[in-house]
């Protein structure tokens, strides 16, 4: 029944309707609020259906630390450290509600990509019409449960993820009782080249999970996000230019071409490509963020699900807390099984 077609602040988005074009505003504020609602009002004037923000600050994203595992080895960001990069690129919290409040003045719908409960809360408080979960986080499932919590339209963008993960993370979602989930195909790779974009993941998706698809386009130009309203996408993730987002977003023309076409089309099957696995890098994580020694009880003052990936999975994050700690740990050390699971339980 068209009760239950997905939508996004009384907006309906479904192949009946037309396509719902996101605006990412991202770091392209470069630090200016009034440089954001500058990109909010040229957002609109070009027609677009929403503007999407993020929200964070670099410390909960991350921890202030230059350990190895925190320094960027690849890409754009190489030799980066990842807070310093989180410090540059963030929206300060203060600026939201008059962001919001700007938005609505102006008649276009803003909403944002939460990465810690806080930032959730703080959407929430703001009356955010749907939250978006980026790519790098949906394997966080204690943090796309509690947006579930909420009970507002969800967007889950699946860069990097396996079937089996994208599963999960609509499960999680659906154990809060929130079905309202739509996903968005996306290949994390900066820019995502044509021949790479493998776009006929959408129909994939969409006959997996039997949910809404768009696209979330990193590609250079317009072609991708064509194509990908033709084969059924009802949500593209635009771009934006300036600040640290700026290399990935230049704006191109659209060149067609029927070689162009073939090469994006890929194949019927969600197929990951090879230049996202140094991309899981920025997943997020459990780490120590306190000094904890052998035999104290593991608490959510020592661990947190952070930026980078190199530690165990989100997943296990409910399942460390409480156990006792088997092998004394610094602040910045990932965790491990060896932490907490005894010796004949390792897999």
């Amino acid at each position: 029944m068209d009760s239950q077609i997905f939508s996004i602040d009384k907006r309906k988005i479904s192949r009946d309707h037309p396509p719902y074009v996101i605006a990412e505003i991202s770091a392209n504020h470069n630090g200016s609020i009034y440089r954001a609602k500058d990109t909010i009002i040229a957002a609109k004037n070009s027609g677009v259906s929403a503007v999407k923000i993020q929200t964070y600050t670099p410390d909960t994203m991350t921890i202030n630390t230059n350990n190895d595992d925190f320094v960027i080895k690849h890409g754009l960001w190489k030799n980066r450290v990842l807070y310093d990069l989180y410090k540059e690129a963030y929206t300060p919290f203060e600026w939201h509600e008059e962001l919001f409040q700007f938005a609505a003045k102006n008649d276009i719908t803003l909403f944002s990509s939460p990465f810690d409960e806080s930032a959730v809360d703080l959407l929430d408080s703001l009356n955010a019409p749907a939250f978006k979960v980026a790519s790098f986080e949906i394997v966080d499932l204690p943090l796309i449960k509690y947006i579930a919590s909420k009970n507002k339209p969800m967007i889950l963008s699946t860069g990097m993820a396996s079937i089996e993960e994208i599963g999960n993370a609509i499960d999680a979602a659906y154990s809060q009782g929130n079905k309202n989930i739509a996903l968005l195909h996306c290949v994390s790779a900066y820019p995502t080249e044509l021949s790479e974009a493998n776009l006929m993941s959408i129909k994939y998706l969409k006959k997996q999970f039997d949910v809404e698809v768009g696209l979330s386009d990193h590609s250079n130009g317009n072609l991708a996000s064509v194509i990908a309203v033709s084969l059924g996408a009802n949500k593209t993730l635009d771009r934006g230019d300036g600040g640290v987002d700026s290399e990935f977003f230049e704006m191109s023309e659209l060149v067609t071409s029927v070689g162009e076409v073939s090469n994006a089309l890929g194949e019927s099957k969600l197929v990951r490509s090879q230049k996202e696995v140094a991309n899981k890098a920025f997943r997020r994580s459990i780490y120590f963020v306190k000094d904890i020694k052998k035999g104290e009880i593991i608490t959510h003052h020592h661990i947190r699900r952070i930026r980078p990936g190199f530690g165990l999975a989100p997943m296990y994050y409910d399942d460390i807390l409480g156990k006792t700690c088997l092998k004394s740990a610094s602040k910045a050390e990932r965790v491990t099984f060896e932490h907490y699971l005894p010796d004949q339980k390792i897999k």
